[in-house]
């Protein structure tokens, strides 16, 4: 996948986490999830960006591992926000599915940029 897709991807990923939170459940504890799951899963699409400007393959490798970092941790927002039973399953399935093929697809791109 080229650098375009993941950062149109990325951005789709950003939309859609940010339209979750406008409909998330009024708590207080739907709050704190919400805080989390808007700031790291609008952070995938804005340090992939930084990414591909990264000034040396170090730095790229190293960008690209906070991109990992924030994707996975959405993904356990997203859990747990199913988990806790505050959103149905169904409402987040794919949105659950498409940040999980971009944990693998940056945990792969981390481990070929390091040359693992």
């Amino acid at each position: 996948m080229d650098a375009e897709a993941l950062k149109s991807r990325t951005k789709e990923l950003a939309k859609r986490i940010v339209r979750l939170c406008r409909s998330r459940p009024n708590s207080r504890e739907a709050n704190l999830i919400g805080n989390q799951i808007f700031r790291s899963g609008t952070a995938v699409g804005a340090n992939y960006r930084a990414a591909c400007r990264g000034r040396s393959k170090p730095d790229f490798v190293s960008k690209l591992g906070i991109v990992l970092e924030e994707a996975d941790e959405t993904l356990y927002w997203l859990e747990l926000l199913t988990e806790t039973e505050m959103v149905p399953v169904s409402q987040l399935e794919s949105l659950m599915a498409e940040t999980g093929e971009l944990v693998a697809i940056f945990a792969a791109s981390v481990k070929t940029a390091r040359g693992d």
